[in-house]
């Protein structure tokens, strides 16, 4: 058996692998359910507070907010018993309100390691209004670290799974499991103001590799007409 066969069939097992544990995860799902019809009318409204927002706020976390509304008014993660339809509004006509703080750790005392919470009032059985903070980043060691748009947007999805409802599952996969994995996450503060300085790296790059490539390809050139020089010499000689 040679090497390249024994490496695709280390490959197979291990995409099999990885296939059985999945299935096996996905079958023992299982979600906690707070509230099934928490909210006696529809559309939910919310308020997103771009007013009152801390340093590191971006200004794409709106966004990443109104991706989270349509994930979970699209079906989001099966485990609703009803469709929840949202109506941006103003704040003083917001069933769901949500507002950013720099950390949570340090703005509400909350543990650390939590990068949002939501509280809902609750009155006979159904949400009178939600409260969801969300922090713009945390503490990795001793560094501060911003979250980018695509962990502030899990981090909002999460959030609002909660004030439609839904508590924590134990899916890792599920976007109520309570932890999550911010991954090659990308600073949007950082990317906005260095972006011209990557354009020039890159551009440079390109400069240089073609230059090389340019030098590169002039010197085969020059090599393959002395070679032919050198070797119509040695010919004539004979």
């Amino acid at each position: 058996m040679t090497r390249i066969n024994r490496m695709i069939i280390v490959l197979i097992i291990l995409i099999a692998l990885a296939f059985v544990s999945e299935n096996i995860n996905s079958s023992d799902t299982d979600i906690l359910i707070l509230n099934p019809q928490p909210w006696d009318h529809s559309p939910i409204t919310v308020y997103i507070d771009e007013n009152n927002v801390p340093e590191h706020y971006s200004p794409s976390y709106r966004t990443d907010v109104e991706n989270a509304l349509e994930y979970w008014e699209n079906g989001g993660n099966g485990q609703l018993e009803y469709q929840p339809v949202f109506e941006i509004v103003d704040v003083d006509n917001a069933d769901i309100l949500i507002m950013w703080v720099e950390n949570l750790e340090e703005d509400a005392g909350i543990e650390n390691g939590v990068a949002g919470f939501t509280r809902p009032y609750e009155v006979n059985g159904q949400f009178e209004r939600a409260d969801v903070v969300l922090e713009t980043g945390n503490y990795q060691g001793y560094s501060w670290v911003q979250y980018g748009d695509a962990s502030m947007q899990d981090i909002a999805t999460h959030e609002l799974g909660h004030a439609l409802g839904l508590g924590h599952s134990n899916d890792k996969n599920d976007i109520m499991f309570p932890t999550y994995d911010p991954g090659e996450d990308i600073n949007p503060l950082l990317l906005h103001s260095t972006w011209p300085l990557l354009l020039l790296l890159v551009i440079a790059a390109i400069v240089v590799i073609s230059y090389h490539s340019t030098g590169w390809l002039h010197y085969k050139k020059k090599r393959k007409e002395l070679e032919e020089e050198i070797f119509s010499e040695k010919k004539n000689d004979r």
